[in-house]
């Protein structure tokens, strides 16, 4: 039963560092890469639509994507829709494709995204602890009915930290990785 809450607990917290891998993902840095334009929704017939549902994307050099729409009637939808985002690109557009090149960051924009990167790490981490802190809950409430004994409780703490620990660990190597990636010339 306690195995059964600390697996349990394990999924949860492999979404939320999943989260929090995607959430790093779309932080600009100073190459180009399609996961930046995931946040973007573009009004494609009166609905909001991801970015990335309605284009491709190519990366030609390191610092230029091209965006190409699979309808041609959504390019000046997205065009807006990037220009309106907070990556801070202006994108043109050829008549078929989207071009965005990217500006080198500056150091007070590297360090701003830095500061947002170490808030979604945070935000990581704050969802594995409050995951394990209903699974501690639910441990606590077979204790107290009777359903469980102590020692396997103990036992189930224990596994359940160090699941906790390995998954907070993970988000901090993933923000170990963003912040080398945004301070890298």
């Amino acid at each position: 039963m306690t195995a059964d809450i600390v697996r349990d607990a394990d999924h949860k917290m492999d979404h939320a560092v999943e989260f929090a891998r995607e959430e790093f993902a779309a932080i600009r840095t100073g190459r180009a890469h399609p996961a930046m334009f995931s946040k973007i929704m573009v009004e494609y017939y009166g609905t909001p639509t991801p970015l990335q549902q309605l284009a491709s994307f190519q990366v030609p050099e390191a610092r230029t994507i091209l965006i190409t729409p699979y309808d041609r009637g959504s390019l000046a939808a997205a065009e807006r829709a990037i220009r309106d985002s907070d990556l801070g690109v202006n994108p043109s557009n050829d008549g078929n494709t989207i071009r965005v090149v990217l500006p080198v960051l500056t150091e007070d924009r590297r360090k701003e995204y830095t500061k947002l990167a170490k808030a979604k790490a945070e935000e990581g981490r704050v969802a594995v602890r409050n995951t394990r802190r209903h699974a501690l809950d639910t441990i606590h409430k077979l204790v107290k009915d009777h359903d469980v004994s102590e020692d396997d409780a103990s036992r189930a703490e224990k596994q359940l930290d160090q699941v906790t620990k390995k998954h907070t660990d993970s988000v901090d190597e993933l923000l170990k990785h963003k912040e080398a990636e945004l301070l890298e010339l």
